[in-house]
This record gives structure tokens, sequence and C-alpha cells, in this order.
């Protein structure tokens, strides 16, 4: 049996609550969109945990966890999520779509300085880079994770990106 979970706003709605629930009596978890802006805690008797980007199947040997193409990917906090995880000898399964999206530095950058342009009519933002990650990858103009393998498709992504996030000629 297929189990969804798919918010209807922003967040802080429960969604991890929820999935920590239903995962388990489920074979895999997948976490198909959002970045590692929010999450959620977990307390098992591995202890207390603070997810962001991994899905909450992680702490089940049997489920194959997977990160899909909606995700925001933050490489760095990724893979120290996974690292904080395993030095507390819990060791998932886990999966990322070759097609997910990376969060690069310049999303952080441009998500902080439109909050501060913004001055007094803030909208809130994390500065975590979502708005402006999101709109790269609605533009196609993102790096998705299959791309940074192929040496000369890389360089002309990087030329193609460069030249549009250029504000100064």
């Amino acid at each position: 049996m297929v189990k969804a979970i798919v918010g209807a706003n922003w967040g802080d709605e429960g969604k991890g609550k929820i999935t920590d629930l239903l995962a388990a009596e489920s074979d895999i978890v997948v976490r198909y969109q959002g970045g590692s802006n929010a999450g959620h805690t977990i307390i098992n008797e591995k202890g207390k945990f603070a997810l962001h980007l991994l899905p909450s199947g992680v702490f089940f040997d049997h489920i194959t966890n997977i990160i899909g193409n909606g995700v925001a990917l933050n490489i760095p906090k990724f893979m120290k999520e996974l690292n904080e995880l395993k030095e507390r000898d819990v060791n998932p399964k886990i999966l990322v779509s070759d097609r997910v999206q990376v969060m690069m530095p310049y999303h952080i950058m441009f998500d902080t300085y439109e909050e501060e342009r913004l001055a007094d009519k803030q909208f809130g933002s994390t500065k975590s880079g979502i708005a402006p990650f999101y709109s790269d990858k609605f533009q196609k103009v993102g790096f998705q994770l299959c791309e940074l393998f192929n040496e000369e498709t890389l360089f002309e992504k990087i030329k193609a990106v460069v030249e549009v996030k250029r504000i100064f000629y």
C-alpha cells in the first residue's frame, strides 16, 4: 500500500510527525521536496535527533530512504546530518536521486542580500537560500547532481549560469 503525506502550506503542519508514525511499517520513505531550512525533532530509543534533510525512515534498518529530485540538496548540511547519525550508530540505507538539484552557496547569499535590501519590509526568510534555489530550479538554471560528474557539460553549465547570475558587466 502506498501512503503519501503532502503538506497544504509552508511547513509547520506535522508532516514529519506523521511520517515518523507511519515509517515503522514502511519499506521506502521518500523525501520529495523542501530543503534544510526547516526540520523536526525525533526522540527514540537511540536518543534525540534533529532532521532537516534526511527522511524520517533513517532510524529503521529495513527502510530504504530516498532523497527525491524536488529536494533542495544542501550537500554540506546533508553530509553533516548523515555523519552525525553515523557517529551515534545510526546507519541508514539512503539513495539520492541523480536529478536532485543542488543548493549553491550563492543561493544563500542572494537570500540574505534580498532580506537586507527589503529592510523593514522583509518577508522573514530563514536566509537558507530556499527562494533563490527554487527560482533557479523553475528557470532551469540550477545544477542537478548528475551534471556535476561530467567535466565538459559542467563547464558549459557553469558558463551559462554565470551569465544569468552576472549583475555587473
